[in-house]
């Protein structure tokens, strides 16, 4: 089963349940991909779906950290409650020593040294490690290793 058709099917779930919180999360990400699709008219495969995913949980996590940092727990924990339930349509996530072993390979790999070059390790990383690992974890990874 794909994940979009898995997102679907967890819609209806939400629907026949009356969870309108996971339902309205669901919704939003069906909205996004659709958006995506029509915008550069093209069917996303699961890869492309896991990219929308992403971009929504940072945009969650940046909204907690605002929310938080103005007083507003109320808003802070409907934005959690929305992350949540978006955290499970993305893949196991790699440990932070697993992310800090596959950057240490692709640099060797690639012959990276020093930060001038931290571009074209990050380009590589991000096509290897994209829906993988968190990027701003493999971003500092990236910078560990160009510094050694």
């Amino acid at each position: 089963m794909s994940l979009k058709s898995r997102i679907t099917e967890d819609m209806k779930t939400a629907m026949r349940a009356k969870d309108s919180e996971r339902l309205g999360t669901i919704r939003l990400l069906q909205a996004a991909i659709k958006q995506r699709e029509v915008d550069e008219r093209i069917e996303l495969d699961d890869a492309a779906v896991v990219a929308v995913v992403d971009k929504l949980l940072k945009q969650r996590k940046d909204s907690i950290a605002a929310f938080e940092g103005a007083g507003r727990q109320d808003l802070a924990d409907k934005e959690k409650a929305e992350a949540i339930v978006l955290q499970g349509y993305l893949p196991e996530r790699m440990s932070a020593a697993q992310v800090e072993a596959a950057v240490a390979a692709l640099v060797a790999e690639l012959g990276a040294a020093g930060p001038g070059d931290m571009g074209k390790a990050m380009g590589a990383a991000k096509a290897r490690l994209a829906g993988k690992a968190d990027m701003g974890q493999v971003s500092a990874a990236v910078k560990q290793a160009l510094a050694r």
